[in-house]
C-alpha cells in the first residue's frame, strides 16, 4: 500500500506580502526559502517559508493579493496549521508573541499542550512541543536552534463528511488511526516527523476561500515514479486527480476529498536549489521559463518586499 509520509506544504491566502514576510520570518524566525510568482495569476507573488534548507514538511507557502476578499475559516478547508517547536520552548514563544503584542491561548488536545493565535490575516496557527524532527537554524535574533520552529506538527481539518475523510487519510493516503479525543480524530503520518492531522468532528459554518484561510495542503511523494502511482491510484478510486503538474520546485496532481479539502500531492524533488544556491535562497525573483520574457513587466507590477529585522528585535 502506498503511504506518504506526511505533509509536504501547506499553501494559504493573505493581502500583504511585505506584511507576511514580516510575521513568518521577523516574528516566527522562519527562513523565507523562494520568492516567485503564481504561476496561474503571474502578477501575484508566491512566497515560501521554512527551515534552512526548505525541506518537505516544512514549508508553508503564500499568495498574497491585496484585492482578495477577507475568507471565512469553516468546513472544507483545513482550519489549524500547527508548528513543532522543541521540548521546553513554550515560555519562550509566550514571551515572544506578548513582545511583540499578539494574543494567544492555550490549550489540551490528546495530551499536548498548543499555542494558539492568529497571524495578520486571520489564518489561525498552533504552537506545540515535540520531541520528533531536527532542530532549525534561525537567523533571526533571539531566535536559537533550541527553541526555533522545526517544521510542521500537523494540521486540524474541517471536514463536511469527517467519516469519508476520515477514510481518506487512513485507507488512501496510509496514515494511522489514532483515536479520538472529545471533538477531534487523530491520525498519525508514517514519516520520522510524525506529524499529527486531526479531524474536527463538530459542524461549523462553510469555508469561503479568501485572505485569511488555506488554499490546499500538500502530501509527500519520495519521486517521481511514486508521484504516478499515486495518480493512477487517485484515478482508479474515483478522485479525479488533475494531470501532473510542473511547478519547477516538485511536480503536484491535485484533487478533492469527500469531505470538500483541496489535496495535493507533491514530489520531494528537485527542491528549492534546483535555481538557486543554498546560501541565497529567496533573495531574487525567480521565475519559470516560459515567463522569463516578461521579467521587467512582472517586477514592476509586483510590490517591493524584502526580509528585514523588526524593531522589537533591534
Amino acid at each position: 500500500m502506498l503511504k506518504t509520509s506526511g505533509i509536504h506544504h501547506i499553501t494559504a491566502m493573505v493581502n500583504d506580502a511585505q506584511r507576511t514576510i514580516d510575521f513568518y520570518t521577523g516574528i516566527l524566525g522562519m527562513r523565507l526559502v523562494k520568492k516567485t510568482i503564481n504561476f496561474d495569476r503571474p502578477e501575484v507573488y508566491h512566497l515560501y517559508f521554512g527551515n534552512k534548507t526548505g525541506d518537505p514538511g516544512t514549508v508553508i507557502t503564500f499568495f498574497p493579493w491585496s484585492k482578495q476578499l477577507k475568507g471565512r475559516i469553516g468546513t472544507g478547508q483545513v482550519g489549524v496549521t500547527s508548528y513543532a517547536i522543541p521540548k521546553g520552548a513554550i515560555s519562550f514563544w509566550q514571551e515572544r508573541l506578548a513582545k511583540f503584542n499578539f494574543d494567544y491561548q492555550t490549550s489540551i488536545r490528546f495530551q499536548e499542550q498548543y499555542i494558539q493565535l492568529e497571524d495578520p490575516d486571520g489564518l489561525i496557527i498552533e504552537l506545540v512541543e515535540r520531541e520528533t524532527g531536527a532542530l532549525s537554524d534561525s537567523k533571526i535574533s533571539g531566535i536559537s536552534s533550541d527553541v526555533a520552529i522545526k517544521g510542521f506538527a500537523g494540521a486540524i481539518l474541517n471536514s463536511v463528511q469527517p467519516n469519508e475523510t476520515a477514510d481518506t487519510l487512513e485507507n488512501i493516503l496510509g496514515l494511522e488511526s489514532v483515536g479520538q479525543d472529545e471533538e477531534y480524530l487523530r491520525f498519525l503520518a508514517s514519516g520520522n516527523v510524525k506529524q499529527t492531522i486531526d479531524i474536527k468532528l463538530t459542524a461549523s459554518v462553510r469555508g469561503l476561500m479568501g485572505a485569511g484561510t488555506v488554499h490546499h495542503i500538500a502530501w509527500r511523494a519520495k519521486d517521481d515514479q511514486e508521484h504516478q502511482a499515486w495518480s493512477d491510484l487517485l484515478t482508479q478510486k474515483r478522485f479525479h486527480p488533475t494531470e501532473i503538474k510542473d511547478r519547477n520546485y516538485f511536480h503536484s496532481i491535485y484533487f478533492h476529498e469527500k469531505g470538500g479539502i483541496l489535496f495535493e500531492i507533491a514530489t520531494d524533488q528537485p527542491g528549492f536549489t534546483v535555481d538557486e544556491e543554498l546560501e541565497h535562497l529567496g533573495e531574487q525573483l525567480k521565475l519559470p521559463s516560459w515567463l522569463e520574457e516578461k521579467r521587467t513587466e512582472l517586477e514592476e507590477q509586483l510590490p517591493d518586499v524584502e526580509v528585514r529585522i523588526l524593531e522589537e528585535d533591534k
